[in-house]
């Protein structure tokens, strides 16, 4: 059977939380609960590292703001990690080239993330956090519930993943319009605080120097 499905599961799921899907895979490998994964995700460092990440990025990914600095850190990060998980499924399952699976695991991994990116900096233009708790629960959980799911069912787990990616990119394309405004209003506050201190404190005088 192809690893194609499992390699465009792996990297949409990689885009969004590309830890988890290697502590998931590596679990799944070691626990014998399938032998689609190869040694490299199974070994006791692999999923430590990838353990202690999941949780930083389970906390920094429910703060408002502090979600979006993760992401742009995690711009190369995620599609280098589907792109790696593609290429090692690849090599191991022997039914796929492994430069054509890294690709596919890179892209699908990339496009994932810009919505992800794109959608958290649409939240953050809303005051309340809660929306930020409940929308990195939700990605937490799907990633884990479509990656299992791919264990046992690869072929509808990807078309589930593809028809989320669609949906997330139309919605993405709908909510530009309003991240750029959130940047222009960002943009202009910090001009205004900036002119402001230079009003209230002329050049040549230090802030606290009396005039008179």
């Amino acid at each position: 059977m192809s690893v194609l499905p499992l390699v465009f599961t792996s990297g949409w799921a990689s885009g969004i939380n590309a830890y988890a899907v290697v502590l998931l895979l590596g679990i799944f490998g070691a626990t014998g609960v399938t032998d689609a994964v190869p040694e490299s995700l199974q070994r006791p460092e692999v999923l430590v590292t990838a353990g202690v990440l999941f949780l930083c990025e389970a906390v920094a990914d429910k703060i408002p703001y502090v979600d979006s600095v993760w992401d742009s850190v995690h711009t190369v990060i995620r599609p280098a990690a589907g792109a790696w998980v593609g290429a090692v499924l690849a090599g191991h399952s022997g039914s796929m080239n492994d430069v054509v699976a890294g690709l596919i695991g890179g892209s699908s991994a990339l496009a994932s993330h810009t919505v992800k990116a794109g959608t958290r900096m649409a939240i953050n233009t809303s005051p309340e956090p809660f929306s930020n708790v409940i929308m990195s629960f939700a990605e937490d959980l799907g990633v884990g519930g479509i990656v299992s799911f791919a264990m046992f069912h690869p072929q509808a787990a990807a078309i589930i993943a593809a028809v989320l990616l669609v949906a997330g990119l139309t919605v993405l394309f709908f909510l530009i319009s309003r991240i750029r405004r959130f940047l222009r209003r960002r943009a202009q506050r910090r001009e205004e605080k900036q002119l402001a201190a230079q009003v209230g404190h002329p050049p040549g005088r230090p802030p606290d120097q009396d005039p008179w």
